[in-house]
């Protein structure tokens, strides 16, 4: 039998249904309040004990959190699970608060009681990447079986020893991370960053090939985004002939691929930026043939015909500025809750979901 079966029927009838509701649906204080005359009342009901110390983290209220937590570990006799639960809580309740050292001994607490648990690792693995222990985050996600942000995190660790100088360790950790996961849109990304840095364009044709091979087809963008806005920095470490060759060996590989809206819009984007507007135009062109309503393609379009036909300077001021605004539009968004962001991302910052990602078709989207 459970703590909270134990309330008397009416006080479990009424504790029930103030958790049960929905969370727009109540005044989070009246709850809080609630909930503590149910613990006065039942000090034994460990289970609304805990809910209320998560009421008072969604508050903002982490000390009263944290004392909730160590006043129910304190408690003699406390059955393990719920012991391992109040660990568990109170590693949350420190992150929240920002005491990332005392969430992590708190997770390695819960660990120690109740082992390698899904829910223990998952939350040392978001702690570890949180306070920039790559390496550990990628081995708790590889614990789990989780590839994909195995191998997101273990790119991220190649990332740190190559901003510290240790090429030859991070070109080893990327490496790491494709044999993890094939299809890590990020290890080919930061494979193709290394080889594009150090003028390697033969490398980068290969890159990129094998890469779109590998990547889900949902997720090429992500590595044709980079690469585009990527140009200016290879222009400046490699010459403005790198740049442009660049542009002709990414449409050369895009243009094996098979017919697919983003990829001839990208195509479309390095000509221009080498300066080839009829090419341009072809291949927007052949993606307002595809969906007449995809966006990003008839801004494209629409830019190109300012710079061709006459206009007023008035007229093409404003019109300038109107252009100006809808390219500030949040081009990506979560397939999966629907956030928009205008950076791309592996992981949703708000569903957490990994690899959701996708360029807006549709201003809608």
């Amino acid at each position: 039998m459970s703590m909270l079966s134990r309330l008397i029927p009416s006080k479990r009838k009424t504790v029930l249904a103030t958790l049960e509701a929905p969370y727009g649906e109540r005044d989070t204080k009246e709850t809080i309040a609630e909930l503590s005359r149910a613990v006065r009342n039942d000090p034994d009901a460990v289970e609304i004990y805990i809910a209320l110390g998560n009421l008072y983290r969604a508050q903002g209220d982490i000390e009263r959190a944290v004392q909730l937590r160590n006043n129910l570990i304190a408690r003699p006799g406390l059955d393990e699970e719920f012991r391992v639960r109040a660990f568990l809580e109170l590693g949350h309740d420190y992150r929240r608060g920002g005491f990332m050292d005392r969430a992590l001994q708190s997770f390695e607490r819960a660990r120690k009681i109740a082992g390698d648990s899904e829910e223990i690792l998952q939350s040392l693995a978001v702690l570890y990447a949180e306070v920039g222990n790559f390496l550990d985050a990628s081995k708790l996600y590889g614990k789990l079986g989780h590839k994909i942000g195995q191998s997101h995190y273990m790119v991220r660790h190649g990332e740190e020893l190559l901003s510290l100088g240790k090429e030859s360790d991070a070109k080893k950790a990327f490496n790491k991370a494709l044999r993890i996961y094939k299809g890590s849109v990020e290890a080919w990304i930061a494979t193709f960053a290394l080889a594009a840095q150090k003028c390697e364009q033969r490398k980068c044709h290969s890159i990129l090939k094998d890469g779109l091979a590998s990547i889900t087809p949902s997720m090429r963008f992500l590595m044709l985004e980079h690469i585009y806005t990527s140009l200016e920095k290879y222009a400046e470490s490699c010459g403005e002939d790198f740049a442009a060759n660049l542009c002709k060996m990414v449409v050369e590989v895009l243009d094996t691929q098979e017919p697919d809206i983003i990829i001839q819009y990208y195509c479309a984007r390095f000509h221009i930026y080498d300066g080839n507007i009829e090419e341009a135009n072809a291949w927007l062109a052949k993606t307002m043939v595809l969906n007449p309503n995809f966006w990003a393609a008839r801004l494209e379009l629409l830019e190109l015909a300012m710079n061709e036909q006459p206009l007023s300077p008035v007229f093409k001021n404003q019109l300038g500025f109107f252009v100006n605004q809808i390219g500030n539009v949040k081009r990506f968004v979560c397939s999966h809750c629907g956030i928009r962001r205008l950076e791309t991302f592996y992981s949703c910052p708000k569903c957490r979901n990994w690899h959701t990602a996708a360029f807006r078709i549709h201003l809608q989207d």
